[in-house]
């Protein structure tokens, strides 16, 4: 078993002994789409600590997507619920880079793709292969692409 996965596995047990009813179905909902991409395919594997963050990262997607549309829909106390999972699950991912941060790995990816000649807006997809690998699991897609239009832009 992988050790994040053992980690969430630990830390629900914990959770269920301490009535931690939020925790404790938030972890268990993890766990069982960390199971589900398991066994998704044609053959059962287990899956490496990237694979489990990634199913970890989307998860916590779902829940800030949810508590929006919560929000809109006028319905704050499970918006808040939602946004309070989301939290339980973004201490297991890494830290997320800060907007400085995101700005200086862009800033040097879009030196980069010029030198190769790539240039404007078009140069978009050359500068987002160059920052992906950079920032994988540390900034959401849609803030990367932001920050790569931003600049090309400016």
């Amino acid at each position: 078993m992988t050790t994040l996965k053992s980690k969430l596995q630990e830390d629900l047990n914990a959770a269920i002994k301490g009535r931690d009813e939020l925790r404790s179905s938030t972890i268990r909902l993890t766990l069982s789409a960390i199971t589900n991409e398991e066994v998704a395919g044609k053959t059962k594997r287990e899956l490496s600590d990237d694979e489990v963050q990634k199913v970890i990262a989307r998860e916590a997607k779902k829940r800030r997507e949810a508590a929006e549309a919560f929000t809109q829909g006028g319905r704050s106390e499970s918006a808040e619920r939602e946004r309070a999972e989301g939290e339980i699950l973004a201490a297991y991912l890494p830290k997320q880079l800060s907007d400085e941060e995101l700005q200086q790995i862009v800033a040097q990816a879009v030196e980069e793709a010029k030198a190769a000649g790539a240039e404007g807006p078009r140069a978009m997809g050359a500068v987002m292969k160059i920052v992906n690998p950079k920032v994988a699991g540390q900034a959401e897609g849609g803030r990367v692409a932001a920050a790569v239009k931003q600049l090309l832009a400016g």
